[in-house]
């Protein structure tokens, strides 16, 4: 048999394990890349989360051009011939190689009788796939978005606005981490959110010493917006993974439903040095009653996440709006914040159901945020802190300070 790349052979098992199993992509991706050398890494990740990505796109072509729909195809064979279509569209592979190894991915999975085809529709893309995908129009078919997710994004900024949107959450994003203590990382650049720094990549070193932890500029605004202080008592609402909670000053106790991701919200505040925050397994919109008279809440709410697709190759495809847990949610937090206490409300989404229409529904008054942050206000309700990453190059967060009025 001839060779495959252990990055192409990586990148094909996360397409499969993404597209017939349902599984995340970042977690098939650690397993799909065990072993693998620094340089091969990489190149795996690029091929397989942009193939995740682009999946919609890449399925357009292979019909078009391999005349047969994709969900008639054997798995192994939809993979391989999805992997092999991005290289040839989107990655500078020689023809050659994006060909025969998709071919050959085909035939290790005992699929001879397929072989021919796959080979046939592999050199029809390779000459056509180019020019098919430059006569798409603009929009969602071309960028590979499901079409609600641009309607969405047309919804808040206009056509231009949803397409350059699209287009920036289609590359990655800035790599910033979170200065927990001492010095910033070697060749780390100062940004405009404090304590957020700028760097080539993440040393893991850093991380696991409790130095460093990586998070975007727009979620450590959320979790400096708070505006904690020593000497309160402050409810995170919803922790795990706990970059957020490890910002928060005062008497922290943090709440987080999942078993799983309370055991992980732990490690994370012991490998920052926050020792002193108390976790507390519950449901946010049921809480235990010793959990009451707060002085902030942190309400940082399951959401969509339309906002963190860059960084998420897989969820848009996934993606699901949550507005009735996130009102939920913000009542419950209006319920444990003393009378005159602060709600910090966060989504990582764009999406306006699940951002203005919440805080409008919670009732709860609006401590403007746009004055305090003028470059990150929101373009339409100044009032709340919207980033977006194809104008600040950070994730896209919604930011509302809310207050419950004295009785």
């Amino acid at each position: 048999m001839a060779a495959v790349s252990p990055a192409r052979r990586a990148a094909y098992e996360v397409l499969l394990r993404v597209f017939e199993q349902e599984a995340y992509a970042d977690r098939a991706f650690r397993s799909a890349a065990e072993g693998l050398d620094e340089r091969e890494r990489a190149f795996a990740q690029r091929l397989a989360y942009g193939s995740v990505q682009r999946v919609r796109t890449l399925d357009y072509a292979i019909e078009t051009l391999g005349r047969r729909p994709v969900r008639k195809l054997d798995p192994p064979v939809r993979a391989a011939l999805r992997l092999g279509a991005y290289q040839l569209a989107y990655a500078d592979t020689a023809p050659h190689a994006a060909v025969n190894e998709s071919v050959e991915l085909v035939r290790r999975a005992r699929l001879e009788r397929a072989v021919p085809f796959t080979n046939a529709v592999m050199r029809r893309l390779s000459d056509g796939i180019g020019p098919l995908l430059e006569s798409l129009p603009d929009g969602s078919l071309k960028e590979s978005y499901p079409d609600w997710i641009h309607e969405v994004f047309v919804r808040v900024l206009g056509e231009e606005g949803a397409l350059a949107l699209m287009r920036a959450m289609n590359e990655p994003l800035e790599t910033v981490v979170r200065l927990v203590r001492g010095s910033p990382p070697t060749g780390a650049e100062e940004t405009d959110v404090p304590g957020a720094y700028r760097v080539e990549r993440v040393v893991e070193v850093l991380v696991a010493a409790g130095r460093i932890w990586p998070q975007s500029r727009g979620s450590q605004l959320a979790g400096l917006c708070v505006g904690s202080q020593n000497g309160e008592r402050v409810l995170d609402l919803c922790a795990a993974p706990g970059g957020k909670t490890g910002q928060l000053r005062g008497e922290v106790t943090a709440v987080e439903i999942d078993p799983a991701r309370a055991r992980e919200l732990r490690d994370n505040l012991a490998r920052m040095g926050r020792a002193d925050v108390t976790v507390v397994e519950a449901d946010g919109t049921a809480l235990p009653p010793e959990l009451d008279g707060f002085d902030r809440v942190l309400v940082d709410a399951p959401c969509s996440g339309l906002g963190v697709l860059s960084q998420r190759p897989d969820l848009r495809w996934r993606a699901t709006p949550l507005p009735d847990l996130q009102l939920a949610l913000l009542r419950s937090a209006a319920e444990r914040v003393r009378p005159g206490g602060t709600i910090l409300y966060s989504v990582c989404t764009l999406n306006p159901e699940e951002c203005e229409a919440v805080v409008d529904a919670s009732g709860l008054r609006v401590l403007p945020l746009g004055g305090e942050w003028p470059a990150f206000a929101h373009p339409s309700r100044p009032e709340f802190l919207l980033t977006l990453p194809h104008l600040h190059g950070t994730s896209g967060f919604f930011i509302a300070r809310l207050v419950r009025s004295p009785a």
